[in-house]
């Protein structure tokens, strides 16, 4: 019977879990980056400010301040991606000893062994890992945008100035998508952790982290602030 209702390392409910998860991480994507057209998420609305930025950075003097900001966003992009490394170095090193784990889950009275942790425990690196290489494109993006930013002629009488700019502003919004992407990852390998607690541990972790980000994008307090751009 034990047989039938396990696959390796794994129950049916925890396939159905995992499932879930994988499902709402590509659907909270999908939300979020085409939203409905009368309740766009806080990332769309951002890109709006985003070509309003480097509309206004054409004619603004001097630029230093906005080459302050990109700086910060670059900034921001390395630390996810060195925290993520090192997180990813973390989840290996528990994978090749899972020993403390498995003690762990025996005082919880949690029945797991060391090959059901290491499966977990990968999964949780692949969002990692996939966070790292969104936070690392990111900030290779921005810095594209920075190079743009610079080739923006000085006089916004240029016939190229605001090309330039628009350019600039669509590289920003590529990066901004890709780091977003990343968070998102780093928010559903939390969720995951919440699979050593077994299959209803994830679900209810997954549910969470997906509340979570669909508060913050479509019915958070920062979101009405943005919302409002005519001060009325």
């Amino acid at each position: 019977m034990q047989m039938l209702t396990h696959f390796g390392p794994f129950t049916p409910l925890d396939g159905a879990a995992l499932l879930l998860l994988v499902l709402l991480w590509l659907a909270t994507d999908r939300l979020i980056e085409h939203p409905p057209a009368k309740h766009p998420s806080v990332s769309i609305l951002m890109q709006d400010y985003r070509r309003e930025w480097m509309r206004t950075f054409v004619t603004r003097e001097p630029r230093i301040f906005d080459a302050t900001v990109i700086e910060s966003l670059r900034q921001g992009t390395a630390f996810f991606a060195s925290a993520s490394m090192i997180a990813i170095g973390g989840g290996l090193a528990l994978i090749g000893s899972p020993g403390s784990l498995t003690r762990l889950a025996g005082e919880l009275t949690l029945s797991i062994d060391d090959a059901t942790i290491q499966m977990k425990i990968l999964v949780v690196v692949g969002f990692l890992s996939n966070a790292l290489l969104k936070f690392v494109w990111s900030n290779r993006l921005f810095g594209y945008c920075a190079v743009l930013m610079a080739a923006v002629p000085n006089e916004a009488e240029d016939p190229l100035a605001f090309h330039r700019a628009a350019q600039a502003a669509e590289v920003n919004i590529t990066a901004a998508r890709s780091f977003n992407r990343g968070l998102r990852s780093i928010y559903f390998a939390l969720a995951t952790i919440g699979w050593l607690l077994g299959p209803l541990g994830l679900v209810a972790a997954t549910l969470l982290a997906t509340g979570v980000l669909m508060r913050r994008e479509f019915a958070s307090q920062s979101r009405t602030v943005i919302l409002d751009r005519t001060g009325t």
